[in-house]
């Protein structure tokens, strides 16, 4: 029975590592994005991200027009469909399936009152846990700004993979560094439509998943309540073709269910939001302690993490 749960263990740790790092795809995918990804095209390097303004309007914004001089005041998040107010932590509940076993499912997402500048941008600091049948299986930090047209983007990640309590993985990228550029997490004004567009480009750890507008104006009910004008997207990862992950964007709080389509999705990963909390300053100083540990961590294993200032209280 012990060996049993162990390989359960070992299988969802190893599910969560197949969605970010594959060692075999990384070295193709980061020839061919190179190629054919726009956040990564020639053409987008002709000029420094940084010295280049969007010329397209909210709506129809790709991951190439990331450009620091639109970032006045990145860590004020309030875009509707993705809101980091500090203090908020949206906790869900779902399960995973494994052959014939269905693993529950816990996964906590905090805001922080952090801040860390990555490429001359302030980001909000998010810290959250991944529990499987009771296990924390990952634990990251990840960062967030918004730009002056209100789209949200992600500027890298440092998660932390875990088998029985040890690190087993953390495949680690900051926009800026070994080749990573941000990604855009929602645009301001999400349209039926529009083309897909890229979350980040890590070419290091083969991270290049991508997202896409599948509807809005929907509908769906989970524990907290019932949500109309609900956002529906599909994100994906270009070199596992299907294999799909659906999540439903509700109006000032954010994703609130998450599902699964394809033939070829192993997971089948459904999560529901159970509970928005507001913590207070004692909660939000342990926030702060967790993600502050996980930096120290991410300081000590990665080198090229020390490149980057410290995480700062707002």
């Amino acid at each position: 029975m012990e060996a049993d749960r162990r390989d359960a263990r070992v299988s969802t740790a190893a599910r969560y590592q197949r969605r970010r790092i594959d060692a075999v795809k990384a070295t193709v995918a980061a020839t061919l994005a190179l190629v054919i990804l726009p956040v990564a095209s020639r053409a987008s390097q002709s000029r420094p991200a940084s010295a280049r303004s969007p010329s397209v309007p909210p709506a129809e914004i790709r991951a190439n027009d990331y450009a620091t001089a639109t970032f006045r005041n990145p860590v004020r998040v309030d875009n509707q469909w993705f809101p980091l107010r500090p203090g908020t932590q949206l906790v869900y509940r779902g399960v995973t399936v494994e052959g014939k076993e269905r693993i529950p499912h816990r996964i906590v997402f905090t805001v922080t009152d952090l801040v860390k500048e990555i490429d001359d941008v302030g980001a909000v600091v998010l810290w959250e846990r991944d529990y499987s049948a009771g296990e924390l299986v990952e634990a990251e930090i990840a960062f967030f700004a918004q730009d002056d047209g209100g789209n949200v983007w992600q500027l890298g990640e440092y998660p932390e993979e875990y088998e029985e309590g040890q690190i087993v993985a953390s495949p680690l990228w900051i926009n800026g560094l070994q080749g990573a550029r941000a990604g855009l997490t929602m645009r301001a004004v999400p349209k039926k439509g529009t083309p897909s567009y890229s979350l980040g480009w890590g070419p290091a750890v083969g991270f290049n998943d991508r997202a896409r507008i599948l509807k809005t104006g929907t509908k769906t009910c989970v524990p907290v309540r019932c949500y109309t004008n609900v956002l529906l997207t599909d994100e994906y990862n270009p070199d596992e073709p299907g294999r799909h992950q659906l999540k439903y964007y509700a109006p000032r709080v954010g994703n609130v269910r998450v599902g699964w389509a394809g033939k070829n999705e192993e997971s089948k990963e459904t999560l529901v939001l159970t509970a928005v909390n507001h913590l207070g300053p004692r909660a939000m100083a342990g926030a702060r302690v967790a993600a502050r540990r996980l930096e120290a961590s991410a300081y000590q294993r990665k080198k090229i993490y020390g490149q980057t200032a410290p995480m700062k209280r707002r």
